[in-house]
């Protein structure tokens, strides 16, 4: 199926260190490595890598580390006809501590691009998709944006992830059909499980599904009805590496309802494919 997702892509400089650092520690990584991240990128390329036709939307830069961006993208056939160079720019850029200890990440983001706009998205052919996946980020570009997808004569399916809070976030709610929230967001909501979170924002989502990744807790859904789902979590041998496991969770949702699955088949997708994630480095 063919999937356009639009949001951010970055370049990762992740250090592997056996434990976290005090505040004032010195201490040696045991590895490093370099790489293309970003939400909204990541979860094309696992959906690349489950067959699926993935197209990138976004901003970057003209520096060199937009290449290796670019790059890694064409090598996992993730179209990026839409993206939108930004001159002078800088990429974004993920430096990342991640714990071989307990297997988490820890990430300190700089940005200094302008964010994807409504006018850079009117070239986006709707058409040409069978999904719509947004990360909510500038709000009033991304309203733009969703109402005109909505306005399409026949609109493409559209997913909304919300990772964090941001100021008026929740009116993009009632353009999906299906939501992704994180346990991130549900914390700054004041909600100290899923079915919170689900009480709250029901309201404002009309007839979209919610679906709540809850890191070692699984994963949960809620369909317009009301009743709420929850999958346990898959848990690898050892627990080597979190940073995407986000992401690859997002990528299991799209994927499982694309193939036919209900949203309780989706969620069991999804939740299996963070946590085989999880057990290893990289997202696949």
């Amino acid at each position: 199926m063919r999937v356009l997702a639009v949001g951010v892509a970055t370049l990762d400089i992740i250090n592997i260190v056996a434990t976290y650092p005090r505040e004032d520690d010195e201490l040696r990584a045991s590895a490093q490595r370099t790489g293309r991240g970003g939400n909204a990128a990541n979860t094309l390329v696992v959906l690349s890598r489950l067959g699926h036709d993935c197209s990138w939307a976004g901003m970057l830069a003209d520096d060199p580390a937009s290449h290796q961006v670019l790059q890694d993208l064409h090598e996992h056939q993730v179209d990026t006809r839409w993206v939108c160079v930004y001159p002078g720019g800088v990429t974004p850029t993920s430096c990342i501590l991640s714990s071989q200890a307990t297997g988490s990440r820890t990430i300190v983001h700089y940005r200094d691009l302008p964010e994807y706009e409504a006018a850079d998205f009117e070239a986006v052919d709707l058409a040409a998709f069978d999904w719509l996946h947004f990360e909510g980020r500038n709000v009033p570009s991304c309203e733009a944006m969703l109402k005109r997808v909505r306005q399409a004569p026949r609109p493409p399916a559209i997913s909304l992830e919300i990772e964090k809070p941001r100021e008026g976030i929740e009116r993009l709610l009632s353009f999906a059909d299906v939501a992704l929230l994180s346990r991130a967001y549900a914390i700054a909501r004041g909600c100290a499980d899923a079915e919170q979170l689900f009480k709250q924002v029901r309201p404002l989502a009309g007839s979209a599904v919610l679906f709540a990744a809850w890191g070692e807790a699984g994963g949960w859904l809620q369909a317009a009805d009301g009743v709420n789902h929850h999958q346990p979590a898959f848990r690898p041998p050892v627990v080597v590496d979190t940073l995407g496991a986000g992401d690859v969770f997002n990528a299991g949702v799209i994927h499982g309802l694309l193939e036919g699955g209900t949203p309780v088949e989706a969620l069991a997708t999804a939740v299996r494919l963070a946590g085989e994630k999880c057990g290893r480095q990289g997202l696949y």
